[in-house]
């Protein structure tokens, strides 16, 4: 509509225009016959000294002018605006319709006026004699029926190309409009205003970290929790660059099927990833890859643990130390008081129910993996060699990496093909540093496993279970996040080689010594 209204305003200004340009052109065309005429010394000498006879030679004179340019008319007066010629023979020696006196003064005028012949564009000058002086006025005229022929012949040529250019212009529009609407999704102005809304409410609002891509891979969403999640993120438009964002991401987007609730670590976090594919009527617009941070429920789930393996350890102690009490009880009861005596003095000795150990962190850890181990038919053995100084400075740390070793050992040696199944552990301080070995009866590492043995998703099992595969990695990560480090000693095998894998870990700082301990 508005197309429509400014190519027809722009069509009649355009008309308008020409009309007084026409006109304009004619007026000077009327002038510059009328000056040729005045030019002629016959006619300034035969009105001084003639009279106006229908046969005179000012009237063919003129009329043969008149013919051969077209005019209207190009009539001839003396001073006092006699017609000396006009195309009505009848008009001739009559007064002039319209005013001579501006001609007559000696100006040139040009002018649209009525006449005896009806409406024309008037060109009118001074007569003058061989001395100068205004002895008449010449007179042109232009017919405007042939302004008005033209005028509308160029107005129905703009108007076709108005047409034409409408035409084209509504079909632009609609092609434009179409392809917009396709780029918007068929959205409204209004709709898509409020789509912005919601989606600046939603993506500052949810605590996932979101990372939305186009079909060719250039990131089109992000919001501050991917950010934090994942340090720097490409700016919008940029696509996803493996030298700038964590290679778990390109995996996670290139992943087929895509993953559901994968299990992954990003730098020092655990995430939880999803990916969409987004669609709209039809068409692929791209994919969203959601990050759920699973930091916090990794760290309650890691105090729950470390919580039940002190708890394991008190039972265990409680058990332990009760059993001492009836076999104190019955020598008391028996009188042996020598006996309970030195029984006393024994177990005042003893600072835990595991020797070389006082940590109860570790030796609940040690005793819930211990009945965990038994219910898969496997043996854990703590290694006489075993002896830790001092207690945890980071209970949740350490007792991520021990517990994965070991459920990864555990799991090994009730796999593997001897029997019985064992797995032994050995810890020991190094001054304020833990080290632990972890040795299993299992089948080894294959050798085709060792480069990737601590990547993230290695695992041994025939399923495909998303919460396999991250032990390992796990605790390596926890263990390097304080200078530390796992690595594989000797990957072992079947018989006849001795053993399966052989683990170390070394925990910096994991211990706290008192000064009691360091002096002793």
């Amino acid at each position: 509509m508005l197309l429509s209204v400014v190519v027809l305003l722009c069509t009649v200004a355009a008309v308008v225009l020409l009309r007084r340009d026409l006109t304009t052109q004619y007026e000077q065309r009327a002038l510059a016959i009328a000056r040729s005429v005045s030019e002629d010394p016959l006619f300034a000498r035969d009105v001084t000294v003639g009279s106006p006879t229908v046969d005179g030679p000012v009237e063919a004179e003129a009329e043969r002018v008149r013919r051969a340019t077209g005019a209207l008319y190009v009539v001839v007066t003396d001073d006092r605006g006699i017609r000396y010629s006009h195309p009505d023979p009848d008009r001739i020696g009559e007064q002039v319709s319209t005013s001579p006196e501006e001609a007559l003064a000696g100006h040139e005028v040009t002018t649209v006026e009525k006449g005896t012949l009806g409406l024309s564009a008037r060109g009118k000058v001074p007569l003058r004699d061989p001395d100068g002086d205004v002895v008449g006025e010449v007179s042109v005229g232009i017919d405007m029926n042939r302004i008005d022929s033209d005028t509308r012949q160029l107005a129905t040529t703009l108007a076709g190309v108005a047409l034409a250019t409408l035409a084209l212009g509504l079909l632009g529009a609609w092609v434009v409009g179409r392809r917009l609407r396709r780029s918007t999704l068929g959205l409204q102005p209004e709709q898509m205003a409020d789509l912005l809304r919601e989606h600046e409410a939603v993506l500052r609002g949810v605590r996932d970290g979101i990372i939305g891509v186009d079909n060719e891979g250039r990131v089109t969403v992000t919001n501050p929790q991917s950010e934090q999640l994942l340090g720097t993120i490409p700016p919008r438009g940029a696509p996803l660059d493996p030298d700038e964002v964590d290679p778990v991401v390109i995996d996670l987007m290139e992943q087929e099927p895509a993953p559901t609730g994968a299990l992954r670590l990003l730098g020092d976090k655990a995430v939880l990833a999803t990916r969409l594919v987004v669609r709209r009527e039809g068409r692929d617009l791209g994919q969203v890859l959601i990050l759920r941070d699973r930091s916090d429920l990794d760290t309650l789930a890691r105090e729950l643990e470390a919580t039940r393996a002190l708890t394991d350890a008190l039972r265990a102690q409680a058990h332990e130390h009760s059993n001492r009490l009836h076999a104190l009880q019955g020598m008391l009861h028996l009188g042996r008081l020598d006996e309970a005596e030195a029984y006393l003095d024994e177990l005042s000795t003893e600072r835990t129910w595991l020797p070389g150990l006082d940590d109860a962190y570790l030796a609940g850890l040690l005793a819930a993996k211990s009945a965990a181990a038994s219910e898969a038919a496997v043996r854990l053995v703590v290694d006489e060699a075993t002896y830790v100084d001092g207690s945890l400075t980071r209970p949740l740390d350490t007792i991520t990496v021990i517990g994965n070793l070991l459920d990864n050992a555990v799991r090994a040696a009730a796999l593997g093909g001897r029997r019985p199944a064992t797995v032994t552990v050995t810890l020991a301080s190094d001054g304020t540093d833990l080290v632990v070995h972890v040795v299993d009866s299992g089948d080894g590492i294959p050798t085709g496993s060792l480069e990737t043995l601590f990547d993230h998703g290695f695992t041994t099992r025939e399923d495909d279970s998303p919460d396999h595969g991250i032990g390992l990695s796990l605790a390596r990560h926890t263990a390097r996040a304080f200078g530390g480090d796992v690595v594989l000693l000797d990957p072992g095998g079947p018989p006849p080689a001795e053993h399966g894998a052989v683990f170390e870990a070394r925990l910096r700082g994991a211990l706290h010594r008192t000064d009691e301990e360091v002096a002793r």
